[in-house]
């Protein structure tokens, strides 16, 4: 008998085993996209908290702006480094277009925000043989495993 792939589960796209995989063992280098100085968004928000958690964060936003101390960058392809986890607050309809790009990049992970779900990225991504976890929160996800 077999099995049917051809769907993802709620269970599988943000299984705890992958958050905790992605928050402790993927790396420390975050890029951010969508983090902008605006302090009234979810992203400067959550980069403060990737940050106290030990993580470098590194801002992915059209203006290129400094961020809690961290130069941004326009695209994950203007980022002159290794990114480990590609955290995405952009929404849905554009969010597979990032992914692709973490794939290309040679990033490690990628973690859409709450709310931010496309299934067809999930399973590119994952066929690239990225972790990928979609409509969690890191800020959420830390305290709630105990490691924060």
């Amino acid at each position: 008998m077999s099995v049917d792939t051809t769907t993802t589960e709620p269970t599988e796209y943000s299984a705890s085993e992958a958050v905790r995989r992605i928050l402790t063992s993927t790396g420390d280098t975050w890029a951010v996209v969508g983090l902008s100085s605006n302090r009234g968004r979810a992203a400067y928000g959550v980069a403060a908290v990737l940050q106290r958690f030990g993580k470098r964060i590194v801002p992915v936003h059209p203006k290129a702006e400094t961020v809690h101390g961290e130069q941004g960058y326009a695209s994950l392809a203007d980022i002159p480094f290794q990114v480990d986890v590609v955290d995405v607050f952009v929404n849905s309809e554009l969010a597979g277009g990032i992914a692709d790009e973490a794939v290309a990049i040679g990033a490690g992970a990628v973690w859409f925000q709450l709310d931010v779900i496309d299934e067809a990225a999930f399973a590119r991504t994952r066929a690239a043989g990225l972790e990928m976890v979609m409509d969690r929160c890191p800020a959420i996800e830390i305290p709630r495993l105990g490691l924060g």
